[in-house]
């Protein structure tokens, strides 16, 4: 008996260094990526812990989308806004998360631009006593329990390549944003030497064939790509040339237009993929209906209401019933037609 206590005793002697340098790693707050459907846009919300990130929002008529997500998710404060660039497509639904939502920084290649819907919005930046961040190659932050760094901005000529390019690092996982950017910007970032390699690729400019080319798509080298890309848009996004390069290189893809917002969520070792439903398209008949109602935005307007023709076919449909009915389903009045 004396041998074998003595035995035990030395057996734990042995193995209690052991045993307490064996720490469990600390688990990471669930990182969301929200990638929600504006059509042939831009607009992204980020989520990890108690911090958010707004990148881009959608155009001028997804202010009140962009308004409806907010408060349907609870985020009332924005940490980081990021204006990739200064087209309409990305920045004039930032209008609806200002009215929204305080926000603490705000990024943007510039802060001055020509075109009115920038001017808007800087006009209600300034309305929160922010003033807009230039951003700058190198810059870094935390978002939780992610990190974020600006790897490219105003990297060639064109508005399109002043776009913002970021990677977003959660454990394992990462993310790439490059909104609009192109070949140009591609690879002045492939040769800086930043780190690209990503679980997620944001493929650029919607999909676009001057956009996520060979090279850059090889260093990347993602597991799943994103586009945000309108129904039958007048461009022909995404193009086949890109969904070519996507699918040689063994990338799962999804697309707002075919799946609706697109929720990716990272436990730092790994990501899960959710959407929304895609409803189809409802026959309407202006005619014949109290109210048109916008599903995703949850407004509700005057059939001849200017709003109803700049609808998605796709989240529009007609009502009939009551003012008091909508507004207890948690539908808004449009601030427009006012009905």
């Amino acid at each position: 008996m004396k041998k074998f206590l003595k035995a035990l005793v030395i057996c734990l002697i042995i193995l209690l260094p052991i045993l307490v340098g064996c720490k469990s790693e600390p688990s990471l707050n669930i990182l969301e990526v929200h990638f929600i459907d504006v059509g042939q846009a831009d607009a992204t919300l980020v989520l990890c812990g108690d911090k958010t990130m707004l990148i881009d929002g959608g155009n001028v008529d997804d202010s009140d989308l962009i308004y409806s997500y907010l408060k349907s998710h609870s985020v009332d404060f924005i940490d980081y806004m990021i204006a990739t660039h200064p087209h309409e497509d990305h920045i004039g639904g930032l209008s609806g998360a200002l009215r929204y939502a305080d926000v603490g920084t705000v990024y943007s290649p510039v802060s001055e631009y020509y075109a009115e819907v920038f001017q808007i919005f800087a006009e209600q930046v300034g309305e929160k006593s922010v003033e807009i961040t230039v951003a700058e190659t190198g810059d870094t932050f935390s978002l939780g329990d992610a990190d974020v760094e600006i790897i490219g901005v105003n990297s060639a000529e064109g508005e399109n390549n002043s776009s913002i390019v970021l990677r977003i690092t959660h454990g394992d996982v990462s993310f790439m944003f490059t909104a609009d950017a192109e070949r140009d910007t591609e690879t002045v970032i492939l040769d800086s030497g930043a780190r690209l390699k990503s679980t997620v690729l944001k493929v650029g400019h919607h999909g676009s064939s001057d956009s996520t080319t060979y090279r850059f798509l090889k260093e990347v080298n993602p597991d799943y790509a994103v586009i945000s890309v309108g129904d039958d848009n007048p461009y022909g996004h995404p193009h086949s040339e890109t969904l070519s390069r996507l699918k040689d290189a063994g990338v799962t893809v999804y697309r707002t237009d075919e799946q609706g917002d697109i929720i990716c969520k990272s436990n730092g070792k790994s990501v899960e993929f959710e959407f929304s439903e895609k409803k189809p398209t409802a026959d309407i008949n202006i005619n014949n209906c109290d109210y048109v109602i916008n599903r995703r935005s949850k407004v509700f307007h005057k059939p001849d209401c200017e709003g109803v023709g700049a609808m998605s076919e796709h989240n529009r449909e007609a009502f009939i019933g009551t003012r008091e009915k909508l507004i207890a389903d948690g539908y808004t009045a449009c601030g427009g037609c006012k009905p």
